[in-house]
């Protein structure tokens, strides 16, 4: 049997162009002598379309759409991804499907049964599980079918003290026990820099657990926050991975599959992490733009490493001509940040204009005089400076139609280092998924081939100018130190006293974990945050606002 693996772009609930890229990659694979083609998890409508599986005429013109694709299945056979409809009176109203087409009509529908609800994922609040296992009779083949986390039946629970299998029941053994000659898995995967070795041990571990080949086909491209990176794979029996589509991008690939293997083989090498996350950002940039229908970006340019490393990946994702720059230099900011960011501009290629501050900031303290009175200056002035600033961009922003991009990094906004409604201010966050040690890599990075970022922005210290010789190192620890704590209690879930006993200085974990807890409250009103993290900022980490929890 000849299969083909194809990873797509989908856009949510843009049925015409979703059904089209469908069906164009049908026809291709017809015309390659392709019997099965196989799509990923919901591609018909996109992944995660959340509430809109609420609403009626979404669902139907999800149905509609794939009935229409069933149409261009003569010859040939395809398994998509979309919801449909649950039958019973009882259970939620749809099931997360894998829908069988062939003879120009549907001819199985096939459920998933594992449905994920940690992280960004909130699939029960949609979907009924599948209680009943059964496999397709399709060219003298056995094919069991699978959708993304019906692999992961051994998923951890996701809580530091947990010691509990998230799930009670393997699909996949379930599916083994009636003897299929190779398995379909169909997903929707999103994106962190570590999750694609994560994946591929899961996948190759199920192949070689229960003998059987396993083609694995995975979304590519943004919605939103989530970025979905392909890597699509067909596995052998022995668990072995010989074909891989790449990541971030839209690929297609055919190959011989017999009952008991997978022909062909190919070398796997493993990728630098900032690369990862350096390729899923411009994706994440260049989709948010598109699909929203819009083209240009502003941002505020102050010589800093922040704002540096998110002009350079703007520009590679839309292009220099697409992204504007506004210097809004204060009564302290040093002559090398004016130059510095000059210097950024030059090397990009962009617009800048600037627009200094000290006037309007002498203005507002003149008129709050009265209303403060006699008291001394503190972080009130400083946080003026901050949203004068965002007052402008958003000013640029709203005149000129542009998306003003947040240049947050992760540990500011973890310890709330950030003025909100000023420096916070953004259409879309670029960095908040990126702890500051690795804004610094990504620098390098942007700088492999030519000076991208000035040498200068990359060596000075930190700071955000908003008070005489300021340093982000008088208000935090070294990032260092201060970006290994953040991903312990983070990213790990783990306790303070864990981290203290690990090593860290108390002091310094304490302080820490009090920021992260107490500015909640800021995060909540951040814009979208790109997700390259195993736990991003954002629907993948809930807190309550008002909570009074100390105990460290």
């Amino acid at each position: 049997m000849k299969l083909a693996l194809v990873q797509l772009n989908y856009h949510i609930g843009n049925f015409e162009e979703n059904k089209k890229k469908i069906t164009d990659q049908i026809k291709q694979a017809k015309e390659r002598g392709v019997d099965l083609v196989v799509f990923s998890e919901l591609a018909i409508c996109g992944y995660p379309p959340l509430d809109l599986l609420n609403r009626q005429e979404f669902v139907e013109a999800s149905v509609e759409a794939i009935e229409g694709i069933a149409e261009y299945c003569n010859g040939i056979a395809a398994v998509i991804g979309g919801p449909s409809l649950n039958p019973h009176s009882q259970g939620k109203q749809l099931y997360n499907s894998a829908w069988f087409l062939a003879d120009g009509k549907v001819k199985e529908v096939i459920h998933k049964t594992l449905l994920p609800n940690y992280d960004i994922f909130d699939e029960y609040r949609y979907f009924q599980p599948n209680e009943d296992f059964k496999v397709i009779n399709f060219k003298g083949a056995r094919i069991a079918i699978t959708i993304c986390e019906d692999l992961w039946d051994d998923q951890p629970v996701e809580a530091d003290f947990a010691r509990n299998k998230l799930y009670t029941l393997s699909p996949m053994q379930k599916l083994a026990a009636l003897k299929p000659d190779f398995m379909i898995n169909i997903a929707a995967s999103p994106f962190s820099y570590h999750q694609e070795n994560v994946r591929k041990q899961v996948v190759c571990n199920k192949a070689a657990e229960y003998h059987l080949p396993v083609a694995y086909v995975n979304q590519v491209g943004a919605n939103t926050e989530l970025i979905f990176d392909g890597g699509s794979m067909m596995v052998n029996s022995e668990g072995n991975i010989t074909h891989k589509l790449p990541a971030f991008e839209e690929a297609f690939l055919d190959l011989e599959v017999n009952r008991v293997n997978v022909v062909s083989s190919g070398q796997l090498s493993e990728t630098d992490p900032i690369k990862l996350i350096h390729d899923g950002l411009i994706l994440g940039i260049k989709d948010y733009f598109r699909k929203s229908g819009l083209k240009k970006a502003v941002l505020g340019l102050s010589g800093g490493i922040d704002s540096a490393v998110t002009a350079a990946l703007a520009v590679e994702a839309l292009g220099a001509e697409n992204v504007h720059g506004l210097l809004l230099p204060s009564q302290y900011s040093t002559g090398h940040s004016i130059t510095d960011a000059q210097q950024l501009a030059r090397n990009l290629g962009i617009k800048t204009y600037t627009i200094a501050i000290k006037d309007i900031y002498r203005s507002i303290e003149e008129t709050l005089k009265p209303v403060f009175e006699d008291r001394k200056p503190d972080v009130t002035e400083e946080n003026i400076q901050a949203r004068i600033r965002g007052l402008l961009l958003m000013a640029y922003s709203n005149k000129f139609g542009h998306i003003l991009l947040n240049t947050s990094n992760k540990s500011e906004a973890a310890v709330g280092y950030g003025t909100l409604y000023g420096d916070m201010n953004g259409g879309l966050s670029v960095l908040g998924d990126v702890y500051k040690t690795d804004v610094f890599k990504l620098a390098r990075y942007l700088n492999k081939d030519r000076e991208v970022i000035p040498e200068n922005t990359i060596i000075k210290p930190p700071s955000a100018e908003l008070r005489p010789d300021q340093k982000d190192s008088d208000s935090l620890p070294d990032y260092e130190i201060l970006d290994k704590v953040l991903f312990r209690y983070i990213e790990l879930n783990r306790s303070p006293k864990s981290i203290i006993d690990e090593g860290f200085p108390e002091e310094v974990v304490r302080k820490t974990v009090r920021l992260v807890n107490f500015n909640e409250y800021k995060r909540f009103q951040t814009p979208p945050i790109l997700r390259v993290s195993g736990k991003a900022f954002g629907v993948g980490r809930r807190m309550p606002l008002v909570a009074r929890y100390e105990r460290l």
